[in-house]
């Protein structure tokens, strides 16, 4: 049985585990690696986020630098903050559900906590910026704290894992330790082993396959599969062919008790988790 928790926001409690929550993605940049380009105006954005609520999804994440693992440069903090904090602010006027920011800058963070969002999607762990505790401390919203094995534009040159498990699990403690330290309470937390980010396919295949590993740290956990590499490689397709892939990659998820599954497909996804939760949660 999955463990329920709580997650605090400043709005509020939201109950994580008796169903898996859908994060959607909303990425409001010109390149990133499937939506890039899409959604990079206002009112587009806005359209979209209000379209990702009416199909079901729990939390929007918005992003507005790229993490693909092509990129070559590191976007300024002005520019970041021009692209996601005019989205945040039209679409906490009205969404009826939480926003969260995909980022790892604490001056990004703050602006776009002041437009409403209640999260933080930290790709780092708390580990690119040292001012990012202290702001998560201060203005008391959750945090989502990631793995991954460095900047994503310094993945190209890393050796392979050799125990792709032990090292997610150490480095996040460590993440988990470092906020805990900051005075983050730990119902401001969720832990994500963060797929991609310098691991190989055959790492990624392990933690999904592990993942139920993650109830080891006590705290509710993410999984981020959409249409990522990994699952191009074992299915020989492109990125705009591997939704399938992505759905086996939830239901899979599911069965290792995850709390949330962040997205780009929140309608499809919505009728996998339902029926995956149904039944995983039947008696008899």
């Amino acid at each position: 049985m999955r463990r329920q928790f709580n997650l605090r926001l400043p709005s509020g409690c939201l109950e994580l585990g008796k169903k898996t929550l859908i994060m959607g993605i909303l990425n409001v940049t010109p390149d990133s690696f499937f939506d890039g380009g899409y959604y990079d105006k206002i009112d587009l954005a806005f359209k979209r986020g209000m379209q990702l609520e009416d199909e079901g999804a729990d939390f929007i994440d918005i992003g507005g630098e790229s993490t693909r693992p092509t990129r070559t440069q590191v976007l300024s903090v002005e520019e970041e903050t021009k692209r996601v904090v005019p989205v945040i602010e039209c679409l906490a006027k009205r969404l009826t559900i939480p926003i969260s920011v995909d980022t790892y800058k604490s001056v990004v963070a703050r602006q776009a906590i002041n437009a409403g969002a209640e999260i933080i999607n930290d790709i780092s762990g708390l580990n690119f910026d040292s001012r990012m505790a202290e702001l998560v401390f201060r203005s008391g919203v959750a945090i989502v704290l990631m793995h991954s094995r460095g900047r994503p534009e310094k993945l190209h040159d890393l050796t392979p894992l050799k125990y792709p498990l032990k090292s997610v699990i150490h480095r996040l403690g460590q993440s988990v330790k470092k906020a805990l330290q900051a005075g983050i309470h730990r119902d401001q937390l969720i832990i994500d082993p963060g797929l991609g980010f310098g691991k190989e396919t055959r790492d990624n295949l392990i933690l999904l396959k592990k993942l139920h590993l993650m109830k080891y740290f006590h705290l509710p956990y993410l999984i981020g599969p959409s249409r990522k590499s990994f699952i191009g490689q074992v299915l020989e397709l492109p990125v705009k062919e591997r939704l399938l892939g992505t759905l086996a990659s939830i239901a899979v998820s599911v069965t290792k008790e995850v709390h949330v599954v962040r997205v780009h497909d929140v309608k499809e996804t919505k009728q996998v988790v339902k029926l995956c939760d149904a039944i995983f949660n039947v008696k008899g």
